[in-house]
């Protein structure tokens, strides 16, 4: 049933063509999700399932290189990493810091060195095999965070140094992909340079948290004197975006300043109420990023 070709000819859908691919993202996602809790596994595996059986692989229903489709699965990315930093307290969080490091740096220096190792061992120049190690170091602490928060280990010790491991992770995966890709474009890298581009990664989440904190909780404060819930739920949305958009400039990743908001609210009397508002939303964008990877 190829019926890639007949919904996005030349890369273009239209809107009730688009429609159909959401009623086969939403429907796909939501039955496997529940067999796969059924079965005892997390729902994001079904997610998962639901894009190899409705996308490129199974049915080609869903094109996941569709712009407005990539749109849609970023924001369910970002409304993600924003819910599970609401859930996440920091203190905990900082309380593993030591542990979450160690696992990160193991699993950033583990699969670069054997990417390394082995593109050099099969003949691959050096620019080459640095490129297959960068690329291994890539991670996803979107998937990492939904498995946790699927088997509800979110608050755990261990679960708080994955999630921990998986955002450090994250970023020190950005700061060798900017010096690789430096690296390809002919520039020269110093240690100075990746020193940089490491402290402005890092930098900007501890200054987001530590800003967010002076700022966020007494302007919640007055937003929920002054308005209803539905407008706690937005402003801490647009919280999310601007952060997120913010830490793109900053060269860190938009997934890490939404993480980042969620943070700096989770310790305010309004995180509950606003969480259960951007819930609403993460229960239509979220599978559409699960069922697009």
């Amino acid at each position: 049933m190829a019926l890639l070709s007949s919904l996005v000819p030349e890369g273009e859908v239209s809107i009730p063509e688009f429609l159909f691919v959401l009623v086969a993202i939403l429907v796909s996602a939501k039955l496997l999700g529940e067999l796969a809790e059924r079965l005892g596994q997390p729902a994001v595996l079904g997610e998962l399932l639901a894009g190899v059986v409705v996308g490129v692989s199974g049915l080609r229903v869903v094109d996941p290189t569709l712009p407005i489709l990539q749109l849609l699965a970023e924001l369910g990315v970002i409304l993600l990493l924003f819910e599970i930093g609401l859930e996440t307290d920091l203190r905990r969080l900082l309380r593993v810091g030591g542990e979450s490091a160690l696992v990160a740096l193991a699993g950033v220096a583990l699969p670069f060195a054997l990417g390394y190792g082995i593109a050099r061992g099969v003949g691959l120049p050096t620019l080459p095999a640095l490129v297959a190690g960068a690329a291994l170091t890539a991670t996803s602490v979107g998937i990492t965070a939904r498995v946790l928060s699927d088997l509800r280990r979110l608050q755990d010790p261990e679960g708080q140094i994955i999630l921990g491991a998986a955002v450090i992770d994250d970023v020190i995966g950005l700061v060798i992909l900017a010096t690789v890709a430096e690296l390809v474009g002919g520039a020269r890298v110093t240690p100075a340079g990746v020193a940089r581009t490491a402290a402005a990664a890092f930098g900007f989440l501890a200054l987001a948290v530590l800003a967010g904190r002076l700022v966020v909780p007494p302007l919640f404060a007055r937003l929920a004197r002054l308005g209803r819930p539905d407008t706690l739920a937005t402003m801490a949305l647009a919280l999310a975006f601007l952060l997120a958009y913010l830490a793109h400039g900053a060269g860190s990743a938009v997934i890490i300043g939404a993480f980042a908001a969620g943070l700096v609210l989770a310790r305010t009397p309004q995180a509950g109420t606003i969480a259960r508002g951007v819930a609403h939303l993460g229960h239509f964008f979220v599978p559409i990023f699960f069922v697009a990877v």
